[in-house]
């Protein structure tokens, strides 16, 4: 739960008790793919529990999970139908399709092959606290994030939201960090970064596993390359990487969080109480390190979304993690492995 976080500071003009919450969600339940549909979105009961409620409350957190699910086809197999109803009608008729009528045969195509494709689920877990006015969305995928906004906006009337912003930028204090080798106070740095250069090149250097207390790390920001992700440790007790855009990821709880827990507290009750207890006090500390919060321009009670970060990278993929890596790269290759 919460191994990514993308935060949204909400109105304070939003006012919605948890049995308001519950009863507008209601509305809109998830349902499984028809047969000839593409795509579905709805909200499930957090507990994975039949039935269960749509908006659960633990130590005053409101926690949701939103799913969907999409149909797996394939363009490959798409075309092929779509070549072989082409094929069928210049053999009978003697002519070949127009484009309008191509177009027709690919929805036509499309509707014979939905039925038997396979599907593809995933949720995302939604994390509202009524008293900080934070909304807590468990992606690392902006456009993903976006989608869970519109639903919650749709959903929950008067909901007005933006994404969190603060008086320093992110970069430019990774920068400086990295440069002075002075993290902010309860921060430490550790041994993952990525730095980007502005210029046209668009040069990539990336540490993996590495020490970051190097004269080559300020070398490259020296001429100009920035950090776009910092791997940070907040007190001891939660491991992050800090984005360009203020998103968090890879959020992983040491174990001094888990000291004095007995191996039978599991379940909902207890991962929700440790993620929402850790991280709400994580955020705060994080905003003060970057100045402070800035000044977000929130819509009125229409419920209006601003959205003014730019779009993440695609998520990096897991890699052998038994030796130390450093890369420099052009701005084409794939992500990190972190």
């Amino acid at each position: 739960m919460f191994k990514n976080m993308i935060v949204y500071r909400i109105a304070e003009s939003w006012q919605m008790d948890l049995t308001q919450v519950e009863e507008a969600l209601a509305k809109t339940p998830f349902e499984e793919c028809g047969a000839t549909q593409e795509k579905s979105v709805g909200w499930m009961p957090p507990r994975g529990e039949e039935h269960g409620l749509l908006a659960e409350s633990v130590g005053g957190q409101w926690i949701l999970r939103l799913m969907s699910e999409s149909k797996m086809l394939p363009g490959s197999v798409l075309a092929r139908k779509v070549k072989e109803k082409a094929a069928r009608i210049e053999q009978e008729t003697g002519r070949k399709p127009g484009k309008k009528e191509s177009k027709e045969l690919k929805e036509e195509a499309k509707l014979d092959l939905l039925p038997m494709a396979f599907t593809k689920q995933g949720s995302t877990w939604v994390w509202i606290d009524p008293q900080a006015h934070l909304l807590v969305l468990d992606t690392g995928s902006q456009g993903k994030a976006d989608e869970v906004v519109t639903m919650l906006v749709d959903a929950l009337p008067g909901l007005s939201v933006a994404l969190l912003d603060t008086q320093t930028a992110p970069q430019a204090a990774m920068a400086l960090w990295l440069k002075e080798q002075e993290p902010p106070v309860g921060f430490s740095i550790d041994r993952e970064c990525e730095l980007k250069s502005a210029d046209e090149a668009k040069a990539v250097v990336r540490y993996a596993r590495h020490p970051l207390d190097i004269d080559e790390i300020r070398e490259h920001i020296e001429q100009g390359k920035l950090p776009t992700k910092l791997a940070m440790s907040w007190d001891d007790r939660v491991s992050f990487v800090l984005t360009e855009s203020l998103q968090i990821k890879k959020v992983s709880f040491l174990d001094t969080v888990f000291e004095g827990q007995k191996q039978d507290d599991a379940g909902f009750d207890t991962d929700v109480a440790i993620a929402t207890g850790e991280l709400s006090k994580l955020l705060p500390d994080l905003v003060e390190a970057l100045g402070g919060e800035g000044r977000t321009e929130l819509g009125g009670a229409g419920g209006s979304v601003a959205t003014s970060r730019p779009a993440p990278e695609k998520q990096p993929s897991a890699v052998d993690k038994s030796a130390a890596v450093v890369t420099t790269e052009g701005d084409d290759e794939e992500d990190p492995p972190f």
